[in-house]
C-alpha cells in the first residue's frame, strides 16, 4: 500500500507491521512509502496516498497483489488496471477505510487491512521475490550510520545494538507509529541504487513525477547486524526476482524480518 511520508503524515500508523517498505522518489523530491503486508495485517495503517508508476515496477516481482491507495493521475490509473495487480481504492470498498478528523485531508484517511484483505479473494499469495534470509556473511565493514538522499530527502538509517534492528529518519525526524510514537526499526536495510527518469505525469506545481527503474540490474548495500556488506542487484524483467549478490557472485542473505529498501538514484 501506498504511505505518505511527509511532516504531516507521521506519526504513522501500522507501517511498523510491514514485511518489506520500499521507499520511493515521488514530485519535488519527497518521498512515499510502498509498504509490503503480508505475515500482519493490521486494522489502521496509514495515511494512504497515492500510486505512481515506480510502483508497478517493484510489484511486477509479487504475483498478484491487492495495491491499497487512494487514487492516481489518469496515465498511473491505466498503467495500474493492466499489471498484474488488485487495485484497492476507497471507492470500491469504503467499509474497509476510514478518515481520521484529527489530520487534515488528504493525510487523513486508513485502512483495515484485515477487513480488507476478506474483501479482495482475487489477489494471490506472494511469489518469491528474491531476498533470502540467514546468518550474516563474512566480512563487511561497521556503519554505525548510513545517510542516503532517496530524490531530494535525506533517509538516515542508525544501527541500535540493544535492539538489534536499525532505526530510519526522513531528515532529523525518526520514523515513529502509532499513539505510543513506537519507533519503526528495519533487520536490514537494502540501498538499492537505481536509475531514475522523469514521467510525463506532473503535479499541480508542474513537478515531473519520477520514475525509480527497478527492472535491471546496478549496485547495492546491504545493512544488517550493524555492519555493510557490497552487492549488486539483478533482475533481468518485471516478472522476475530480485537477486542480491556479492563480488564473489554468492548471493548476500538478509536478517531475517522486517527489510526496508532505499530506492536511491
Amino acid at each position: 500500500m501506498k504511505i505518505d511520508n511527509t511532516a504531516e503524515a507521521r506519526p504513522w500508523d501500522g507501517v511498523e507491521f510491514a514485511d518489506v517498505v520500499y521507499v520511493e522518489p515521488v514530485e519535488g523530491g519527497l518521498t512515499r512509502l510502498l509498504a509490503v503486508f503480508a505475515s500482519q495485517l493490521p486494522g489502521s495503517v496509514g495515511p494512504v496516498r497515492s500510486a505512481r508508476e515506480t510502483d508497478m515496477g517493484v510489484l511486477g516481482a509479487y504475483g498478484r497483489p491487492a495495491l491499497v491507495f487512494s487514487g492516481a493521475a489518469p496515465p498511473v490509473m491505466d498503467e495500474i488496471v493492466a499489471a498484474p495487480l488488485v487495485p484497492a481504492v476507497p471507492r470500491e470498498f469504503p467499509a474497509a477505510f476510514r478518515r481520521d478528523d484529527r489530520r487534515p485531508a488528504p493525510v487523513n484517511v486508513y485502512v483495515d487491512l484485515a477487513d480488507l484483505r476478506g474483501r479482495v479473494p482475487e489477489a494471490g499469495p506472494v511469489q518469491d521475490i528474491g531476498l533470502r534470509f540467514g546468518p550474516a556473511p563474512d566480512g563487511g565493514a561497521p556503519a554505525p550510520e548510513r545517510t542516503v538522499r532517496v530524490g531530494s530527502t535525506a533517509v538516515t538509517v542508525t544501527w541500535s545494538a540493544p535492539d538489534d534492528a536499525w532505526t530510519i529518519a526522513t531528515g532529523e525526524e525518526i520514523a515513529v507509529a502509532g499513539p505510543d510514537r513506537r519507533p519503526v526499526r528495519a533487520d536490514t536495510v537494502v540501498v538499492q541504487r537505481v536509475g531514475v527518469v522523469e514521467s510525463s505525469v506532473r503535479d499541480s506545481a508542474g513537478s515531473a513525477s519520477p520514475i525509480a527503474l527497478t527492472v535491471g540490474a546496478g549496485d547495492a548495500e546491504v545493512l544488517r547486524d550493524g555492519r555493510s556488506f557490497p552487492a549488486r542487484w539483478s533482475r533481468p524483467a518485471a516478472g522476475d526476482p530480485t537477486r542480491l549478490t556479492a563480488p564473489d557472485g554468492r548471493e548476500v542473505p538478509l536478517h531475517p524480518g522486517r527489510t526496508w529498501v532505499l530506492l536511491v538514484a
